[in-house]
């Protein structure tokens, strides 16, 4: 999975979802984000001059992972990478994009909401399924879906927050995706860097308290 760090991933599982930035704020929102801790941030192809927008972000954030939304086509997936993209994420499952992502090596996010949906993307070569939109289902969906189907690493996409972040993982979530609540186009447009920022770091912190507490768990489990 060259350019995509997994171990990183799955030490830090959050995703940014940025859509309708432009170019005079993408710097700063990308450095208010990477400062709060943010390590994953997809920039979607719905965007104006989206392509050019993911360009520049590789080049200028080396260290940020940074990949393509709502690709919805072999076409797009191929001009995404080809513009830098280290992953790709969509709303569905394309089996051609899917096809094109194990061939070439790249991380697929696809999305999918019912338990026939979520098998076949997974056995379509999904790096993580997207469950979208996770907000109308709750967390108590996920530890229903693991139940059958454990081995899966399910991402919840929409409605997560930093309240309801321990329900998500403690029922099964590998990972979650933070988009508009943070990343709204008018609070990019005014460049309020600083809100951002301080949202990231609150997103994060609720993560990581987690992850430290499932660590001492552990450690507590060994030395018994």
């Amino acid at each position: 999975m060259a350019g995509f760090d997994l171990t990183l991933f799955e030490r830090k599982p959050v995703l940014g979802i940025i859509r309708d930035i432009d170019e005079n704020s993408l710097s700063g929102v990308l450095a208010a984000a990477f400062s709060g801790g943010l390590r994953f941030l997809e920039i979607t192809l719905n965007t104006h001059d989206a392509l050019l927008l993911v360009n520049k972000a590789v080049e200028r954030f080396p260290d940020f992972c940074i990949g393509a939304g709502t690709v919805l086509s072999i076409a797009t997936a191929r001009k995404a990478v080809d513009a830098g993209a280290k992953f790709l994420v969509a709303p569905n499952l394309n089996e051609d994009v899917a096809k094109f992502c194990c061939e070439n090596n790249v991380v697929y996010f696809p999305g999918a909401l019912t338990p026939t949906e979520i098998e076949k993307a997974w056995n379509s070569g999904a790096t993580m399924v997207k469950v979208f939109p996770a907000s109308q289902m709750g967390p108590d969906y996920f530890e229903i879906v693991k139940g059958p189907f454990d081995q899966i690493k399910l991402m919840a996409v929409g409605g997560v927050s930093p309240q309801n972040i321990p329900d998500y993982f403690s029922a099964g979530a590998a990972a979650v995706a933070i988009g508009g609540s943070i990343f709204s186009p008018s609070r990019m447009a005014n460049r309020e860097y600083l809100a951002i920022q301080k949202n990231v770091e609150e997103f994060m912190f609720a993560v990581n308290k987690i992850y430290s507490n499932i660590n001492e768990m552990d450690s507590a489990n060994h030395s018994s």
